[in-house]
């Protein structure tokens, strides 16, 4: 097997953890109530509960996602460095350091877990700041915006256009979304950003894994 299918297997299964993942998130996780107004205290009391699932969770979503990643920047790296080397490696580091984000981050959150639910049995009040706390730094590493990955898709299908290493289609979806996440960092579109982000990522991740598996020499 190829680099280029090496990388279309791992952009399928990216894809993957973003549908288990909101799967999980919008049915048996459905009553942590991610996201929403209410209390802290019951949201930790469900994943102190729930650890195992949320462990899975994790596991998936984050250190899953960034192991194949890594394999994803590589291979389209391989592919755009001919027609624009410049571009291509600048966005390669991004998407790098994206993925060492992801990891961390998942790293993190299983580790603050264990932590705050050790604690939780002895201190509900120091386990719920502790959580929090963790929280917080999880969110700063990884969670909390999407810069990096728009940064890495946009400069990717920047230069798959200017290139013509990538479709068109698949570029232009890919400048969307890098656009998206970028807007994160701007008060009052985190929300909708991350929606156009993360629903945009399924949809683009499986294009790119079934045009690299169909297309899968590198340009030369």
């Amino acid at each position: 097997m190829n680099l280029q299918k090496a990388g279309g297997i791992a952009s399928l299964i990216e894809a993957a953890t973003y549908i288990i993942g909101f799967a999980l998130l919008t049915t048996l996780l459905a009553d942590a109530g991610f996201g929403e107004d209410g209390s802290d205290a019951n949201l930790l009391a469900f994943i102190v509960s729930n650890q195992s699932l949320m462990y899975l969770w994790n596991f998936i979503i984050y250190i899953v996602n960034a192991v194949f990643l890594v394999v994803l920047v590589i291979a389209l790296h391989d592919r755009l460095k001919a027609a624009t080397p410049g571009l291509s490696q600048v966005a390669a580091a991004f998407g790098l350091i994206w993925a060492g984000l992801v990891l961390a981050s998942g790293m993190l959150a299983n580790i603050s877990l264990a932590e705050v639910s050790a604690l939780y049995a002895l201190d509900h009040d120091e386990a719920l700041v502790m959580w929090a706390t963790l929280s917080n730094v999880q969110e700063g590493i990884g969670g909390g915006n999407e810069i990096t990955g728009g940064l890495w898709v946009l400069l990717l299908c920047w230069a798959g256009l200017r290139g013509s290493s990538l479709s068109k289609g698949l570029s232009w979806l890919g400048v969307i979304i890098g656009l998206a996440g970028i807007a994160t960092v701007v008060p009052g579109m985190s929300e909708p950003g991350g929606i156009v982000f993360g629903l945009g990522f399924i949809i683009w991740f499986i294009w790119a894994g079934v045009y690299l598996l169909r297309h899968g020499e590198a340009s030369s």
